[in-house]
């Protein structure tokens, strides 16, 4: 049973039935279906779908916000906007795939040498709860536009944004089965990637669940890409501009209530602005007012689970057990729903939860680094590399030295965002392939070779 439960309140939303082994299987196989269909489908049809579906998105928006928020926890003003980028992202593939997905003519000697792109088949999506609307259709609308299907298994505690948008899809005129909603226990995960239908997994999660699930596709032989989550460093260097400095850490690390892959995670500072980054970032934590999400008034909401909040609380006792210094908060709020106080950790080092694993919450662990090169040597010690910003009054000194960060993105002066016409991925634990721009577009192509020679 996948059980949807109001974080704010405790309170149980809603109760969704399971699918077992034998329903998954007959779900996959009537994708098989829809995809042949779909893939002989003209693409100019195939993008009008997702047009509709964008038209569709954007008059829904207040409808599938409240959901999102009741759901999983997020403002609803992070919500709406979330559902508003859905549709912008689908407007996107449909006016950039007809030049993306058009045949490469390569010169040759004698008769013609093409490249083409057609679709695999049914790609499984195994898709995260904190942005339920947005992970799933910046992974659909690309697979769809090439002519692939989606099997989409969400996280249980938002089986009900992911019913919400099935229903979207078939209103928009997609097919029968071209976005499938497949609510699998972890126990019939491994029936799904086996299925001889499903010819590529992409999967954001964990890095333990991406190695499962890797592995599984690897067992396949069947294409996968992971996006596996992120200890992002924010690095501020001595020249650094201190309070646009502080107010992007504060965006950056509180976005979604800190359940963010690429929020900020660890602000590396160098020591002449040490000092007053901790004192003026703990100021803009302070002064956030936890509340119902639904509340205009709110600025942070609860975290999405109780098992979230219960790790979040480890993490930061640890760290203090270990050195760290709580600035602020650092504990659980009282009252029901799963709220943990704006936390600043200051004096964090190597060998700290806060430093090591990724920290999901509005927690904000602050480094110390004695120079630059220690500032760099310390947003590269980790298991992740997703993305990573960088702050400096020396815009190309800034410049070469996001080439040495050991991560998929990165950003000098401004907060790290997803863009849709940059590939958004990482590197190390943080997984493997791009999401995004033409390199998603193309990461379950057929990329097809042909070589024709007159008779």
């Amino acid at each position: 049973m996948f059980v949807s439960i109001n974080p704010a309140t405790g309170q149980t939303l809603a109760r969704y039935p399971a699918h077992d082994a034998v329903d998954c299987h007959r779900l996959l196989d009537a994708a098989q279906a829809a995809y042949r269909d779909w893939r002989d489908t003209p693409l100019a049809e195939r993008l009008d779908c997702l047009r509709r579906l964008a038209d569709l998105l954007e008059t829904q928006v207040d409808r599938l916000a409240d959901l999102a928020t009741r759901e999983m926890g997020k403002r609803l003003a992070e919500s709406q906007a979330e559902v508003r980028r859905c549709a912008r992202v689908c407007r996107f593939y449909a006016k950039m795939a007809p030049k993306w997905l058009a045949d490469e003519l390569v010169p040759a000697e004698t008769g013609r040498r093409l490249v083409t792109f057609e679709p695999l088949g049914v790609i499984l999506a195994v898709m995260p709860w904190n942005f339920p609307y947005w992970q799933v259709c910046r992974a659909a609308a690309p697979l769809l536009a090439v002519g692939n299907v989606v099997a989409l298994k969400p996280a249980p505690n938002v089986a009900g944004c992911a019913a919400a948008l099935e229903a979207v899809f078939a209103e928009a005129g997609f097919p029968q089965g071209a976005l499938t909603v497949l609510r699998l226990p972890n126990a019939v995960v491994p029936e799904a990637v086996a299925h001889p239908a499903v010819r590529g997994v992409t999967l954001t999660g964990s890095p333990a669940a991406g190695a499962v699930v890797g592995a599984l596709a690897g067992g396949q032989v069947k294409k996968a890409v992971m996006e596996l989550g992120g200890s992002d460093p924010f690095i501020v260097l001595a020249d650094a501009v201190l309070d646009n400095c502080c107010l992007a850490a504060e965006s950056a690390r509180m976005r979604a209530c800190g359940q963010a892959c690429i929020a900020a995670k660890r602000a590396i500072v160098e020591r002449p602005l040490y000092a007053g980054f901790v004192d003026r970032l703990a100021g803009l934590l302070a002064a956030h007012r936890p509340g119902d999400p639904l509340d205009p008034e709110t600025t942070v909401g609860p975290l999405a689970r109780e098992d979230l909040l219960e790790n979040l609380d480890r993490q930061v006792r640890q760290s203090v057990e270990r050195g760290a210094r709580c600035v602020i908060g650092g504990h659980r709020l009282p009252g029901p729903g799963f709220f943990y106080a704006p936390t600043l950790l200051a004096d964090v080092r190597p060998g700290m939860p806060a430093f090591d694993e990724e920290l999901f919450g509005p927690v904000a662990a602050v480094v110390e680094a004695a120079d630059v090169e220690e500032a760099i040597a310390l947003a590269n010690a980790t298991q992740y590399g997703l993305g990573a910003s960088l702050w400096t009054a020396d815009t190309a000194r800034g410049q070469a030295l996001a080439r040495r960060i050991e991560a998929g993105m990165v950003a000098v002066n401004t907060v790290l965002r997803s863009d849709f016409r940059l590939p958004f991925g990482g590197v190390k634990r943080s997984g493997y392939g791009r999401e995004l721009s033409r390199f998603g577009l193309l990461e379950f192509a057929n990329i097809k070779t042909l070589v024709v020679e007159d008779a």
